[in-house]
């Protein structure tokens, strides 16, 4: 029963990801004469920050991952809390662990001086994910840019579908479907966690109480992440190369070392096996499929023309 649940989903996230199809809008070229100055002035803020604290880098990536999950990539993640409104910053996926939203506040002070009111704070996300994969050693790709900033956020939506570490296989599906990405293109991007680091409350039922992990490495994070307590208590996603952009993530699921729950699902006897496989033989096979998966991922619903708006601040909204 099992196996056909898993073969009705895998039906609907490939009907979902012909149905959505990437925004041909958007230009890497979008600011070639509108602020010729903008690409370069995000990468080296990029740098900087990278240079600071190295898990910045997987910071930035996520936060463009969990922006473009809910309602497209339009920046809502960004959004602070007002008396009047309530964000994404506190949804269950973002409270107290997406982080980087200082770089993000750097990076624009920077551009609205260079350039005021020209470039989004949605299209800063873009490009700050990519230049933080390449500077980590990862493969680089072209960013379609001219996105805008919504005026609105959805606390709701960051619960439903940013998926959780604690996702099963079939969870993981639907949630990528949604957004019209494929299994493969689910697959590739989760190589996103070579890099960064997860807290002990989202292993904890991982590393006690399943069967589809390696017992060594379990009784290694148990050092640091007890049964209760130490909730914030930092391990990385790949042990090995925590700060290299690399495919050794996946070579750690092939020996059942995923630290969380919903990493080792994709390769736990089930039909993703094989694309864990092809990645964990192949680092430029892997290279190449989570750039062009980046490429859909960061097309996913944009605003563009005279929809939304360029924030000033990226935490809040313009004034009218």
């Amino acid at each position: 029963m099992a196996f056909y649940n898993l073969l009705l989903i895998v039906l609907i996230v490939a009907s979902r990801a012909l149905i959505l199809k990437a925004d041909s809008k958007l230009s890497p070229e979008y600011y070639s004469s509108k602020c010729p100055k903008a690409l370069s002035v995000v990468q080296a803020a990029v740098i900087a920050a990278i240079n600071r604290e190295t898990r910045i880098g997987a910071s930035l990536l996520r936060l463009h991952f969990h922006d473009c999950f809910v309602n497209g990539c339009d920046a809502s993640v960004l959004l602070d809390d007002t008396g009047s409104f309530i964000g994404e910053k506190t949804a269950i996926p973002n409270n107290n662990s997406a982080r980087g939203f200082d770089v993000v506040d750097a990076i624009k002070a920077r551009l609205e001086k260079v350039c005021p009111q020209v470039m989004s704070c949605a299209d800063i996300l873009a490009l700050a994910a990519r230049d933080s994969v390449v500077y980590l050693g990862g493969p680089s790709w072209e960013v379609g840019l001219g996105r805008r900033d919504s005026t609105t956020a959805n606390r709701s939506a960051a619960n439903t579908f940013i998926p959780p570490p604690t996702s099963s296989l079939g969870d993981l599906l639907l949630n990528f479907s949604a957004q019209g990405l494929s299994v493969k293109e689910m697959v590739a991007l989760a190589g996103a966690h070579t890099i960064g680091l997860a807290r002990c409350t989202s292993f904890r039922a991982h590393i006690y109480n399943e069967s589809n992990i390696d017992s060594s490495f379990a009784q290694s994070l148990r050092r640091n992440c007890p049964v209760s307590g130490n909730d914030n208590k930092l391990s990385p996603l790949d042990r090995q190369t925590p700060t290299h952009f690399d495919n050794l993530y996946y070579k750690n699921l092939l020996d059942k070392k995923g630290l969380l729950h919903s990493d080792q699902e994709l390769f736990n006897n089930n039909f993703t096996d094989f694309l864990v496989q092809t990645y964990a033989a192949d680092n430029q096979v892997f290279f190449q499929d989570f750039a062009k998966a980046m490429i859909k991922m960061s097309q996913i619903k944009p605003l563009t023309g005279s929809k939304g708006e360029i924030r000033i601040n990226c935490r809040k909204v313009n004034q009218n």
